[in-house]
Parts: C-alpha cells; sequence; structure tokens
C-alpha cells in the first residue's frame, strides 16, 4: 500500500510511483440564469473539458485512460447518466473507459481527483481523469432543498441531523456572529476577489485553463418569457467577475439570509455553471507514453475533516492541517493557496485561523480570485481550483500548493499539490 511522503523533501522528490498531472482544463464559470452558459446542459460542459483533454495530449490512445470519476451534486440520479453520456458523446471507447460519481457537496470533483489518484497508486489503474461538472441554472433552487424528509427528523433530539438540512447562508451567519467576522471585513474580501479576478482577466491569466465553450442562448424577459431567437455563442471568460466592485456599492446590499445578518448576495459565492477536468497517471506510465514533458505537476494527498453542520465554513481551517500534518509540511511550505470563497465570512474565518492573513495580504492566497468573483458550480468547483491552481503555479513560480474547501452538513476537504 502507498505511504505519503513525510516532510518537504520527500513531497518535493520525483519517483516512478508519483501520481502526476498531465492536464488541468476548466470550461469558464458563468452566471446561473443570467449567463453565457445557462442554456447549457451539464453533459454538454463536462463533454467540453473531455474532449479538450484529449485534444490536448493527441499522442495519448483514448483506450488508455482506464476510469473516469465526475465530481456532481445536484444532476437527477447523481449524474451517472448525464456523464456517461458526455463520455461516449466525446468518442472514449466503451470497453476500455469506465466512468463513476462522486458527491461530497462542494468538494465533489477534489473527491474525483483524489479518488483516481488513490486507484492509480493501489494499482487498480494506470490513468485517469478526476472532473467535475454542475448546472445550477438547471438543478439549484427549491429542487435543491429538502423539503420532504425523514419524518422522525423534525422530533430528533440531535441538533446536527436537524442541522444537515440548514441553509447555506445560515450556517455563513453562525459563523459571523460566533467568531466575529463583521460584515465591513466581508465586504472587503469581496471585493478584493473581484479586482484580483479582474487583473487576471484583463492580463490573461486564466486563458491557458480555460476551454471555450460553443453553445445555445436565449434570452428571457424579467418575467422568464423567452425573447427573440436563440442564439450560437462561444463563450472563453468567466462572467460572474466585476471589476467594478466596490465597498460602497457591496455597503448598500441587504442581508441575503436574515434580516439582521452580515451575509449578501454581494459577499456569498455566485450561483454558476461550470465543469473542469484534470487528466492524471503514473509518472511511470508518462514515461513510457512520451508524455514527461506535458507534466504540470503531481497530487501528493488529501484530508477529510469534520466539524458541525451550523458553521460548516469552518471545514477548511481544521482539513488543511491534518494533510499538512500528515505530510509533515507547515504553512511556510506551502507557496499558493486556494481556499475556496463560499461566502466572505468562512473563508475569512479560515484564514485567520490558519494564520494566513499575511499570505492573503502578499497575494498568495487566492492570487486571482474565488468564488465570489468567479463562481461556485457545486461539483467542478474543486477541479476548477486545481486547474486555477496548477497554471498558476506554472506562471508565477511556487512549488507547493493547497486547494481547499468547506462542505454542506459539516465537513472540509483539502488537497496538497507539487508544480513541476
Amino acid at each position: 500500500m502507498a505511504v505519503l511522503p513525510r516532510g518537504i523533501k520527500q513531497v518535493l522528490a520525483k519517483a516512478p510511483t508519483d501520481v502526476v498531472i498531465v492536464s488541468s482544463l476548466r470550461t469558464p464559470i458563468c452566471r446561473s440564469y443570467k449567463g453565457g452558459l445557462k442554456d447549457a446542459y451539464p453533459e454538454e460542459l463536462l463533454s467540453v473539458v473531455l474532449r479538450a483533454t484529449l485534444d490536448k495530449n493527441p499522442q495519448l490512445d483514448p483506450k488508455k485512460i482506464d476510469d473516469v470519476a465526475v465530481g456532481v451534486v445536484l444532476n437527477e440520479l447523481g449524474g451517472s447518466k448525464a456523464a456517461r453520456m458526455a463520455l461516449n458523446h466525446v468518442g472514449f471507447d466503451t470497453s476500455s473507459t469506465s466512468l463513476y460519481t462522486a458527491n461530497r457537496a462542494c468538494a465533489s470533483s477534489l473527491q474525483a481527483i483524489a479518488l483516481v489518484a488513490a486507484q492509480i497508486r493501489t494499482e487498480m489503474i494506470d490513468v485517469g481523469i478526476g472532473a467535475g461538472m454542475e448546472s445550477m441554472t438547471r438543478n439549484y433552487g427549491t429542487r435543491a432543498i429538502p423539503v420532504d424528509v425523514w419524518p422522525e427528523l423534525k422530533e430528533s433530539p440531535v441538533k446536527d441531523a436537524r442541522d444537515c438540512v440548514m441553509s447555506m447562508g445560515i450556517t455563513s451567519e453562525n459563523v459571523a456572529e460566533r467568531y466575529g467576522v463583521s460584515r465591513a471585513d466581508q465586504d472587503a474580501l469581496a471585493v478584493e476577489s473581484h479586482l484580483r479576478a479582474a487583473r487576471a482577466q484583463e492580463k490573461g491569466h486564466f486563458d491557458d485553463e480555460i476551454v471555450p465553450v460553443r453553445t445555445r442562448w436565449q434570452e428571457v424577459s424579467k418575467t422568464g418569457e423567452k425573447v427573440g431567437e436563440e442564439k450560437e455563442i462561444t463563450v472563453a471568460r468567466d462572467d460572474g467577475v466585476r471589476a467594478n466592485a466596490s465597498l460602497e456599492g457591496l455597503a448598500k446590499l441587504k442581508p441575503a439570509f436574515k434580516s439582521d445578518g452580515a451575509s449578501t448576495a454581494g459577499n456569498s459565492s455566485q450561483v454558476s455553471d461550470g465543469a473542469a477536468a484534470t487528466l492524471l497517471m503514473r509518472r511511470s506510465t508518462a514515461t513510457q507514453l512520451g508524455l514527461t514533458g506535458s507534466i504540470m505537476g503531481k497530487f501528493v494527498g488529501a484530508s477529510v475533516s469534520g466539524c458541525r453542520p451550523d458553521e460548516m465554513g469552518i471545514g477548511p481551517a481544521l482539513a488543511i492541517p491534518k494533510i499538512l500534518g500528515q505530510l509533515g509540511l507547515a504553512n511556510e511550505d506551502v507557496h499558493r493557496w486556494e481556499i475556496n470563497e463560499a461566502f466572505a465570512s468562512q473563508a475569512l474565518y479560515c484564514i485567520r485561523e490558519l494564520g494566513l492573513e499575511k499570505a492573503l495580504a502578499e497575494g498568495r492566497v487566492n492570487p486571482d480570485g474565488g468564488a465570489i468573483a468567479l463562481g461556485h458550480p457545486l461539483g467542478a468547483t474543486g477541479a476548477r481550483m486545481v486547474s486555477t491552481l496548477m497554471h498558476g503555479m506554472r506562471r508565477t513560480g511556487g512549488e507547493v500548493g493547497v486547494v481547499s474547501m468547506c462542505i454542506g452538513t459539516g465537513m472540509g476537504m483539502a488537497g496538497v499539490f507539487v508544480r513541476e
């Protein structure tokens, strides 16, 4: 059984058994209901990044890809049928490449990547793809909120059981109230997220990780009626970024989840649509296939921690120390952090609890913005963050990066990656 490396030297060392990343791509992340991908199907978006993964590695025979894991949260039947449709539509060999889906809420596609890595390490497979897809336009809203649950749950004396269906917005308010995260600080983080993302767009930082999507788009009136003719469009940029975000503008927004709260539409992650995919294989396999020049880095390890459902946002502050401890690493060994901004309240709490305020100020935490600006397509977010991390470290340097997010029902997950 594979054993995790210990200490920075071992983490950075190369071995034939390493799980390496050969490509990591994503679609643009677009606003649900209004954005450029609102009329696209999640399996359509997944097919785009799967096709791009093959196109980017033309010397790789698709039959060599043994398994594909897809993170998905809201799709009917766990997304398994839709995801398999995407795989077959791209033209993967049905007898060579299998597929399954993973649902760990906001960490689903990071979990998919970790599962594929584990399959490679234990020699179940040689090559795999960890991916994610989500159309919150099609599957969010009342359809995503449990209204008919286990009857005894409503009378259960176990608060943590009842809190599993608590609104995520209320968990954000709980974190802000319990740990002293002010509205002003939340708005300030949100503005910084937008400004960083806007700067990254202007400088072309996302260009190498984004695969343009050719799809259909239909204008809709405020009453929900279709207007004009359906158009074919190409979407090549994240469309939730607001370059003109300001503290004055965010201060005008009303609380979104409770009348006296501090979480607003402006300092919370955007409801979004998108997909992402990361190609992984054993280093020795990459050598055999002539792909060593395409290696971006490697997956080192991942860990999950539990916490109380009613403050699920603190999850990264628990999961990150756990995986760093397992690997014998310290904060100082990490050059870039991607911590999901599900809400500004929980992101700020985690940054403070982890002692990363200086790293945030220096631009080493979410240097190209986070989910407040870029969006949070639940099943795709983890793989999107891995893509942003790997391309970002390739562009700016740094060897060790961390991806982490909180998870609904009370968890956090974190993964450690190394650039080459």
